[in-house]
């Protein structure tokens, strides 16, 4: 974290090098040495502030298919707002460079990055990823918001997903703005359960489909990062408006998944409140002779489901958040279309 002594901010200190107040600059930490000599670094940029505040972490492309998080994170940096920064953020767009360059969700090993947390130097090359973000990144930090979009073929509606039992977290999703906030558990391995058992709490953001951008879900995410900036008081309010309406609050979420396997006709989209015994979908077997009706088993609101039409027996069909009777997702969902399109960071002439 940044160094403050008698009221004067320090140089903020990454991979061997020092960033002195008001200024930014980009640091390649080196990862590994492909097979033909190229190397890998993971790079962060940093935006170090000249009065003392908070360290934020934004992370991105951990699984390197989920794209939307990198346009988010280049959009923020070059926000105006960051400008009169207070404390310091640290904004990695690309975490997984091996998945990226591959359009790959995982490593060329296989393996799944957010599965290898908190990683150790000798270990596999996910692990040593893993460290290395950890120590460099993560353990210099207050608090990080990692960016995810479902994988190929699946959309999520912009969501939130946070850890139980951390009132903190609540504030802060609030803050964010997103359409829903899910309370999630935390899995072994991952980011967000190795952060926290070092003391930094994660928010994470679902939004869009992997290999694909999604306007709306990248307006959602920058302005959401800007909104807990300012909740943080890291920038001032100006230019950054709360959001309108109070996003929905699930305390949890199941999968409607394909009881037969053939092509599917869906009824429902992200964003709709189904009631119990709905019907969702359809799975027909290519000749049209049997069909096999997809219904929803309880109420709550449909928050990512797949794109594709053919699937097999088990394939997940529907993620459902359970809500709230009072809750209104559309009105939800139509109040931040309508505030971000009158936003001017997101200018359709000029978009940051």
């Amino acid at each position: 974290m940044a160094e403050k002594a008698a009221g004067k901010v320090r140089p903020f200190q990454i991979g061997g090098r020092r960033i002195a107040p008001g200024s930014r600059q980009t640091v390649d930490l080196p990862v590994s040495v492909l097979s033909d000599h190229t190397p890998v670094t993971l790079s962060v940029h940093v935006v170090h502030g000249r009065r003392p505040g908070p360290v934020l972490f934004v992370s991105a492309a951990i699984h390197g298919d989920e794209v939307i998080g990198v346009e988010i994170v280049r959009r923020l940096l070059r926000a105006p707002n960051l400008d009169g920064l207070r404390g310091t953020l640290l904004a990695v767009p690309i975490v997984n460079a091996f998945g990226f360059l591959n359009q790959s969700r995982y490593l060329p090993d296989r393996r799944d990055l957010n599965r290898a947390f908190p990683g150790s130097a000798g270990g596999s090359l996910a692990r040593r990823l893993a460290g290395l973000f950890m120590t460099e990144v993560v353990r210099r930090a207050d608090l990080g918001i990692d960016l995810h979009s479902a994988s190929i073929h699946r959309t999520n509606l912009p969501q939130i997903r946070i850890a139980p039992d951390r009132p903190q977290l609540l504030d802060l999703a609030g803050a964010f703005g997103a359409p829903v906030v899910l309370t999630a558990g935390l899995r072994e391995g991952s980011l967000r359960h190795a952060a926290q058992a070092d003391g930094v709490d994660v928010l994470v953001y679902e939004a869009g489909e992997g290999l694909r951008f999604d306007e709306f879900a990248v307006r959602v995410g920058v302005s959401g990062i800007l909104r807990v900036m300012r909740h943080m008081a890291m920038i001032g309010a100006k230019g950054v408006a709360r959001p309108k309406a109070v996003p929905i609050r699930s305390a949890a979420s199941h999968w409607l998944r394909a009881p037969a396997g053939g092509l599917l006709r869906t009824f429902k989209t992200t964003g709709e409140r189904v009631a119990e015994g709905d019907l969702l979908g359809i799975v027909s077997d290519p000749f049209g002779e049997v069909e096999t009706e997809v219904h929803a088993a309880r109420p709550g609101l449909i928050v990512g489901r797949t794109n594709l039409p053919v699937v097999n027996e088990g394939d997940g069909l529907f993620h459902i958040a359970e809500m709230g009777a009072a809750d209104d997702p559309e009105a939800t969902i139509d109040s931040l279309t309508v505030q971000l399109g009158a936003d001017p960071l997101f200018d359709e002439d000029e978009i940051i």
